[in-house]
Order: structure tokens, then C-alpha cells, then sequence
């Protein structure tokens, strides 16, 4: 048996994904009380600890493990400073050294594999250079790798810096043949069955699918827009105050295409922020669509009445790891633990 603990757990992503590919996962841990309820009513038998990570110890850890035969430290250290789309990152704030707290709590639990995934700038920060270190220093081998999420069946282009590390042996992530992922799904895979929806309509069989409303201005935008298009391709009178200097999302005021992934789904799945108008319906996504592009189960459920909650629940949508990406994860560890040696193969 393999079990697990993930830090930065949120409303369980990467969860989702190690106990689809036959981890048990024991324990997430998050700072944010409001993912308690994804998590929880979506991953048993995991626990919820609502925690700054800053202050709990290895012995949390290895409490949660208890007698597992192998262990795995998962985690994905908030992105924000290593995004190179925030034009506002520090790799020195507080919310980077947050990778140190994951190399602490790895040096004090001492687990055999450690998995963290995070945007591609996280590779050339300080933050990731000395978990590295500590890693090294420990004994671990380490592999950094990157990877588009597409390629393991997420419909969406995501591509995430993969760190992987095992005692004494080399790992390495294993290719989307090698784990069957289905890579090529598209929006329309994800979404077309979903039920239409006007702006400010809801799904009253499925809370989080639920359009926000859109002012007057952004209602005749998203029926100017063009599948695949941006905010240059709008009216002039139409285009955003900021595009004039600059500062406007590239690919703010444009529609996903059907028949493509979509792009990366962030936490503000609002038309200025990116491509977020339905492919044909004049609105914005919803977040059960968003979800479901991000690699989410149909059925994941993210709040007792998640229609009420929309900005949350898109916040915990656009951070989490794609369920099928941390799948694919997952079975990497659990194939170098069978070929190590560590875990007998399972019938």
C-alpha cells in the first residue's frame, strides 16, 4: 500500500487524482477553511486538517501515514510568485517560501516519494532551488520535468512544472501512453451535453452550473465575439478602456472553440481575464463547465450550495492540479515502486 498526504490540498485536486490511480490518501491540509466540504465529500476516506503548514511538524505527517509500507509527500505550493502572468511576483514573499515549509515538513517526515506540481517559472526560482537542495541532500533523486496536461486527458492546455523525487533510485513521470490517458479532448468533449444556460440563468439540478449575469456591455461583446478570437476582434467601440494601454489579457472577450482544448483555466472565469465566453452560447462559462475542462468529475461538488458561491468555487477550480494529470502522477510512483521493489505488484 502506498499512502499519501497532500499539502495545499484545496478542494482536492491532486487528491482526486492519486486516489483514482490507487494511492490512499490519509490527510490534506489546507490554510483555507471554505475547501473543507470539496474535500472532504469528494475524496473519503481523506481527512481535512485546516492548517497553516508553517506551524505543524513531520509528526502530523508520519501520524497520517501510520504503518503505510511506502509514503508520498504530495503538494502544490501556491503559483502566483512564480507566474510569469503575474506582473507583480516576488519570489521572496511570503507566499514562495512556502515551497521552504514543504522541504521542511519533507526533511521531518522523511517519506519515500515526493511529488510537487507548479507553473514552469517555479524552476528558476530561489523557493524551488532549495527544496531541491534539501531533497538532494537528503538522499532523494529528483527529476524536474514539464508537461502539458492535454497530453494526459485534461481538455484544456496547462502546461505544469512536475518535480518528482525518490530515495535512492531515479523516477521519472511516465508517458500518457504508458499511464492510457486519452490525450486530444476537447471543449466539446467536456461540455457540449452540459444544459444551455442564458447570462444569469442556473441549472437547478446542478448548483455550479450557473452563468454570472453580464452587464449590457459585456452581454453585446460576448455576441460580437468569434470562437478562438480575442478583443481585437470586437468592434472598436467595443474593445476594453485598458486594451488602449496595454494592460488588457491578450485573449480577454473571446470565445473557446468546440473542437480544441481550451485554454489554462484560471480563478477569475470572467471575460476580461481570458477566453471565457461559451463557444456559442452568449455567456460567460460556468463554473461546473470550468471544472469539468480543469478534469473534474461530472458529480464533483464543490459547496452545499455552490450557486451561491461562484467566485469561490472558481478560485478552487482554477488552483487545483487537474484530477488526470495527478492520476498520471500517481501511477508513476506507484510503477517505481513496483520496480524498486518497494510495493509488490497488485493483481
Amino acid at each position: 500500500m502506498i499512502r499519501a498526504a497532500d499539502l495545499f490540498c484545496g478542494a482536492g485536486g491532486f487528491t482526486r487524482g492519486l486516489l483514482d490511480a490507487g494511492i490512499d490518501v490519509a490527510l490534506g491540509v489546507d490554510i483555507e477553511p471554505a475547501v473543507q466540504y470539496a474535500y472532504e465529500a469528494n475524496n473519503p476516506p481523506a481527512r481535512f486538517m485546516c492548517a497553516d503548514i508553517s506551524e505543524i511538524s513531520g509528526d502530523v505527517i508520519r501520524a497520517a501515514w501510520g504503518d503505510a509500507r511506502v509514503t508520498l509527500l504530495a503538494g502544490s505550493p501556491p503559483c502566483q510568485e512564480f507566474s510569469r502572468a503575474n506582473p507583480r511576483r516576488d519570489h521572496g514573499s511570503p507566499r514562495a517560501s512556502l515551497a521552504a515549509e514543504f522541504a521542511r515538513l519533507v526533511e521531518e517526515s522523511r517519506p519515500d516519494y515526493v511529488a510537487a506540481e507548479n507553473v514552469p517559472g517555479a524552476a528558476t526560482s530561489a523557493a524551488y532551488a532549495t527544496l531541491i537542495a534539501t531533497l538532494e541532500r537528503l538522499g532523494y533523486q529528483v527529476t524536474l520535468s514539464t508537461h502539458d496536461a492535454a497530453d494526459y486527458g485534461v481538455p484544456q492546455r496547462r502546461i505544469r512544472l512536475l518535480l518528482l523525487a525518490a530515495r535512492d533510485w531515479p523516477i521519472t513521470m511516465l508517458s500518457p501512453a504508458e499511464v492510457g490517458a486519452c490525450g486530444g479532448r476537447t471543449v466539446r468533449d467536456a461540455i457540449a451535453d452540459l444544459p444551455p444556460l442564458r447570462a444569469g440563468e442556473a441549472d437547478p439540478d446542478d448548483p455550479p452550473h450557473r452563468a454570472a449575469a453580464l452587464s449590457p456591455l459585456n452581454l453585446e461583446r460576448a455576441r460580437a465575439s468569434r470562437p478562438g478570437g480575442t478583443w481585437r476582434d470586437l468592434p472598436e467601440h467595443l474593445w476594453p478602456p485598458r486594451a488602449r494601454s496595454g494592460v488588457c489579457y491578450q485573449d480577454a472577450y473571446g470565445r473557446l472553440e468546440w473542437d480544441r482544448p481550451a485554454p489554462t483555466i484560471t480563478t477569475q472565469i470572467h471575460p476580461s481575464c481570458g477566453r471565457f465566453f461559451h463557444p456559442e452560447q452568449d455567456r460567460c462559462i460556468t463554473p461546473r463547465e470550468a471544472a469539468l475542462l480543469q478534469g473534474f468529475p461530472r458529480r464533483y461538488s464543490f459547496w452545499p450550495d455552490a450557486g451561491h458561491h461562484v467566485e469561490a468555487v472558481a478560485r478552487m477550480i482554477g488552483n487545483a492540479v487537474p484530477p488526470p494529470l495527478a492520476r498520471a502522477i500517481g501511477l508513476s510512483v506507484i510503477a517505481h515502486a513496483r520496480v524498486t521493489g518497494r510495493l509488490e505488484a497488485i493483481a
